[in-house]
């Protein structure tokens, strides 16, 4: 019986990485795993070029909601609170959604954050998790961010 596993996406606006990563993650995982995706300053939509992007990928986007991440405001900062020992990576990407310039220049660059996207989301499912100790999974998620 194999475990299962929820898995956070974050960025700033929850519109298009974050988006993708969720997506990518639910679509591709088999139920092994539960994506979501959340922001410090959620813009309110998904980006319709990564929604396009999904779809043109045959990725469903109807459940796909811009929200916000739980965050303690005591020290009057924007931080994430993680309950239990959560295990974390940076997998840092350019924003698409911060693109100016033509529809095709954009589309680009949603086309080109998927694919990253995508890459890595595929190196982080072939971890054979099952075998490997918690300070290796951390070391192998973070490695795949660097990728």
């Amino acid at each position: 019986m194999s475990r299962h596993y929820n898995v956070l996406f974050l960025c700033t606006g929850n519109s298009a990485r974050s988006i993708m990563a969720e997506a990518l993650l639910n679509h591709k995982s088999r139920g092994n795993f539960t994506a979501f995706s959340a922001g410090s300053h959620p813009s309110g939509t998904p980006r319709p070029e990564a929604l396009a992007q999904l779809q043109s990928a045959g990725i469903g986007v109807e459940r796909l909601r811009s929200t916000s991440w739980v965050c303690d405001n005591a020290a009057k900062e924007v931080c994430p609170y993680w309950p239990g020992q959560p295990m974390t990576a940076h997998w840092g990407i350019p924003d698409p959604a911060a693109v100016k310039g033509t529809p095709e220049e954009i589309a680009r660059a949603f086309r080109d954050a998927f694919i990253v996207l995508d890459r890595r989301i595929g190196l982080f499912l072939s971890l054979p998790l099952a075998t490997l100790d918690e300070l290796a999974i951390k070391q192998e998620i973070r490695k795949i961010g660097e990728a």
